[in-house]
């Protein structure tokens, strides 16, 4: 058994018999002294960079790796071997040490209605779960899904009775249906999370991106601003900057016309981006795992593709903070780490793997991008209030495009 810290001023110090031996340079000669077979990452408030760094030292010293998770999961309980655990796609991938203002965000919510749309997709359901504890009058959960609305239901209350008022099965491109619900539940805060996503799917049946992402959200805007809302939070994605596919023109469209509203309506509207989220439905870490179940092949579409990760949790606790922090017509774009190579993320999953499987590539699908990136050409990163969060405008619009514009 050894110690290692990066810490300088550790070295050759002991705890409880056990001395320092060196920093994550050393691990490799460590591991070949002592025999050791696990390397434990006791770093709670470790970034993703520095789990993968010491998992590839790890894997090069044939050591079995678990880490104590991160700091937010934490809070409230000791720390011992029981917290350790294996590594998560999240520790590899999307961890993030995010500083919320709960006083913040406690003001905007507690004692309101809030509604979320989309609330049985991934963003939505925690949202929803995030929202909860900070005690609103009431909690609205519209989604077109009934089944998904259901699944968040049992996550909130662990019943799923599906017996109260507050859960709404209903389409934002319905715009009559929109009113309604909004006229009936008077929201004061409402999170727009509700849209089509899939960029391959979104290039093949273009008019649906516009209807559902375009006029579905216009409808919800126009619902809100009819209805009085005071804080409206638009979810929208990092394909929205310099978009080249239909995903990302409808967003940013979505930004827009989220900043025109802005513009004419007495509450606060505003966007928040961000990019791949691990744990969605969709996640390209899911299609690994299960093509390596099947015994492969893998396929990654180019070997330089790059994309930003982050933990669903640490997505939506920044978004709940943008909206208490985002100004009138802003797009708050969240900081998400460094961009992770997607081949490189198969190369660790299969060599985890038991099996042989083997890694192909299958080319760009149209509307992809080699590189995701966060901010458009005339953006500037400019982060006045929290550290991960950066504001930016957009230009405002007040009026939808056509199916024909948004597709010519």
């Amino acid at each position: 058994m050894a110690i290692l810290d990066d810490d300088p001023r550790k070295q050759q110090l002991r705890l409880r018999g056990i001395r320092v031996q060196g920093t994550r340079s050393d691990i490799v000669a460590v591991a070949e002294q002592t025999g050791a077979e696990v390397l434990l990452i006791a770093i709670p408030s470790a970034g993703s960079a520095v789990i993968r760094d010491l998992y590839d030292i790890a894997a090069s010293a044939g050591l079995a790796v678990a880490a104590l998770p991160p700091v937010a999961e934490l809070l409230g309980q000791g720390i011992g071997v029981a917290q350790l655990r294996p590594l998560t796609d999240a520790d590899l991938l999307g961890r993030h040490a995010v500083d919320t203002d709960m006083a913040s965000i406690a003001g905007y919510l507690r004692g309101k209605v809030v509604l979320v749309t989309g609330a049985g997709g991934s963003i939505g359901s925690e949202l929803c779960r995030q929202i909860l504890p900070f005690k609103p009058a009431e909690l609205v959960l519209v989604d077109h899904d009934e089944s998904a609305i259901h699944a968040c239901q049992l996550t909130l209350d662990g019943r799923g009775q599906l017996d109260t008022p507050n859960l709404v099965v209903a389409s934002i491109r319905d715009r009559d249906r929109m009113r309604a619900v909004f006229q009936r539940w008077r929201p004061h805060v409402v999170f727009h999370a509700a849209a089509l996503k899939h960029v391959p799917l979104l290039e093949m049946h273009p008019d649906e991106a516009v209807k559902t992402n375009v006029w579905g959200t216009q409808n919800v805007l126009e619902a809100a601003a009819t209805a009085g809302v005071e804080r409206f939070v638009n979810i929208s994605t990092d394909k929205a900057a310099d978009p080249i596919n239909m995903l990302g023109r409808t967003k940013r469209v979505a930004e827009q016309l989220t900043a025109g509203m802005a513009a004419q309506t007495a509450g606060r509207f505003l966007s928040v981006r961000f990019g791949n989220v691990l744990g969605s439905r969709g996640s390209v870490l899911t299609a690994f795992r299960s093509q390596i179940e099947n015994g492969g092949p893998v396929t990654v579409t180019h070997p330089d593709v790059t994309r930003y990760f982050m933990t669903v949790q640490e997505a939506v606790q920044l978004v709940i903070q943008a909206g208490a922090i985002g100004n009138d017509g802003e797009v708050l774009v969240l900081d998400m780490g460094e961009p992770v190579r997607i081949a490189e993320v198969a190369e660790r999953m299969v060599a985890s793997s038991p099996h042989d499987v083997e890694i192909i590539y299958t080319g760009l699908r149209p509307g992809e991008k080699v590189h995701e990136v966060l901010f458009g050409m005339d953006e500037q990163d400019h982060r006045p209030h929290h550290p991960l969060i950066s504001h930016v405008m957009v230009p405002p619009m007040t009026a939808p495009p056509s199916i024909d514009q948004l597709t010519s």
